[in-house]
């Protein structure tokens, strides 16, 4: 059955299902093609009659992962020029007051989209909240620093996403006073700028940050100098109206080639400190600390103004980089005489390697880096913005999603939570194994609802003095005061710049 709603633009045609209403790739904001691709969002034209908005819509210009990755979760990629554009799924399009969760997807700022089946809104919507997913401008249309553009275009999507949820919600029987902004690794980065950046306030009243930090951002300078290596390779002027002649296929082509640049030589004189030490050698084209959207690291703005705290969940997979080197070959060559290079290339000293393998016996050198650099990127940033938001007077949640995965070496790794949070665990057997347990879906998924709605998870909120964190995990999940601290503490000892 249709149904048809009044959103900026015009009348969309949505389908309804079993009580759920689903409207897909609805656009947001102008087309950015052409020189706009490098210009602020804009608002969207006018359409006539009803547009059907039945179908996945338009991504952003991204190759496939990696075939070892894409194994695991897939690849996005959907040609057209709307990729400004969101999803929504409500259970009662002539409700209201309903509580509204905003999705922002991941893929290392290049890669991803609002399409991937586990971040299908159907069950959030059945449990009666309204779902939005955003697309936003990614890799060198959204983050690379363009003389003559506007730094952060992506996080500018972002922030105008929000503004239409403001706008339009409301028509699908949501609460725009009642908004929980939620995202995964670059998603959930995204979250931590979002809740820094003055143009966002007032645009959420929660937030859920999903495996991400908050210290991935760039010098504006050093970013700059990643758009002038991307134009010496292909070619071009450094500026906006150059970039602006590129179309989707060029696009591409320079982002895979700067990747693998940055990887085969992280030589911060060539690509500036900031991109190699804030993107740990993984991140390419990502956010830019600008004086306006971004003013300084997320994580000391949010020490120094815990005024810019809101009631948050923030968490991490147990074994969050086993997703980077195991599927990927990686860990075959991290051995014991290796793994001193390997952490060194993170700007860790060896001696904190000690401490996690005392704490694992029989841990090979690769588990023991995978739990290292779990903590460097993921662990000790969250661990951080919890403090902050806690001593803030904001109601606090921690977590650790613990369970592994049933593919071999997966481990809990990086994504892993994603479609327990989503209850889409049927839609992800390539990276869960076949028999995943719905009864922790059940109760992650059921913990999202709950603080959408009223801000309470249903687990004991962390503070000063329990630093109380919930290991999501089979057969039983169970609240833990400051697990494996002495590692944090080895950690923060090893690398002073944390």
């Amino acid at each position: 059955m249709e149904t048809i709603v009044s959103v900026s633009g015009g009348k969309v045609r949505g389908l309804a299902d079993g009580g759920i209403s689903s409207f897909l790739g609805i656009p947001y904001a102008a087309p950015p093609v052409g020189p706009a691709r490098f210009e602020a969002p804009q608002p969207v034209t006018e359409w006539s009659g009803v547009r059907d908005a039945v179908e996945l819509g338009a991504t952003c210009a991204q190759s496939p992962y990696p075939a070892p990755i894409h194994a695991l979760i897939g690849s996005d990629g959907v040609p057209g020029d709307e990729y400004l554009n969101v999803n929504v799924w409500t259970p009662d399009a002539g409700g209201s007051g309903l509580p509204v969760l905003v999705w922002i997807h991941g893929g290392a700022f290049v890669r991803g989209s609002n399409s991937q089946k586990i971040y299908d809104g159907s069950a959030f919507a059945r449990d009666g909240v309204v779902v939005v997913s955003i697309n936003y401008r990614l890799g060198i249309s959204g983050f690379a620093a363009v003389p003559g553009a506007p730094l952060n275009r992506g996080l500018r999507d972002q922030i105008f996403a929000l503004h239409w949820v403001q706008e339009n919600v409301a028509a699908f029987g949501g609460d725009p006073g009642n908004v929980t902004v939620f995202g995964e690794s670059a998603g959930g980065m995204s979250v931590v700028n979002l809740l820094v950046a003055p143009q966002a306030r007032g645009l959420f009243r929660r937030a859920i940050v999903q495996s991400a930090n908050g210290s991935a951002v760039a010098a504006a300078d050093d970013a700059r100098k990643v758009a002038e290596q991307v134009a010496a390779k292909i070619g071009i002027d450094p500026t906006a109206a150059a970039f602006g002649e590129l179309g989707p296929d060029q696009l591409r082509s320079a982002q895979d080639a700067t990747a693998l640049d940055l990887m085969t030589d992280p030589d911060p004189a060539r690509w500036g400190a900031s991109v190699i030490t804030n993107g740990l050698g993984i991140l390419s084209f990502f956010p830019v600390i600008d004086g306006e959207l971004i003013p300084d690291r997320p994580t000391d703005i949010l020490a120094a103004h815990p005024d810019r705290t809101v009631p948050l969940i923030i968490g991490w997979t147990a074994e969050e980089f086993r997703f980077y080197t195991f599927p990927t070959g990686i860990a075959a060559g991290i051995t014991a005489e290796t793994l001193p290079i390997a952490l060194a290339r993170y700007g860790l000293e060896p001696a904190v390697a000690e401490r996690y393998a005392a704490n694992r016996p029989g841990a090979s050198p690769a588990d023991v880096f995978a739990a290292v650099v779990t903590d460097l990127v993921f662990r000790d940033d969250a661990m951080r913005i919890a403090e902050y938001t806690a001593a803030a007077g904001n109601s606090t949640y921690v977590y650790e999603f613990a369970w592994r995965s049933g593919i071999p070496d997966l481990g809990a790794s990086h994504v892993m939570e994603v479609p327990f949070v989503f209850d889409q665990i049927d839609e992800a057997h390539t990276l869960t194994g076949p028999n995943p347990p719905q009864r922790l879906a059940d109760e992650v998924h059921r913990a999202w609802v709950r603080f959408a709605t009223h801000g309470d998870p249903g687990w004991s909120a962390f503070d000063a003095a329990t630093r109380s964190v919930r290991i999501f995990d089979s057969p039983e999940s169970y609240d833990v005061a400051d697990p494996r601290a002495d590692e944090l503490r080895a950690l923060r000892r090893a690398h002073p710049n944390v």
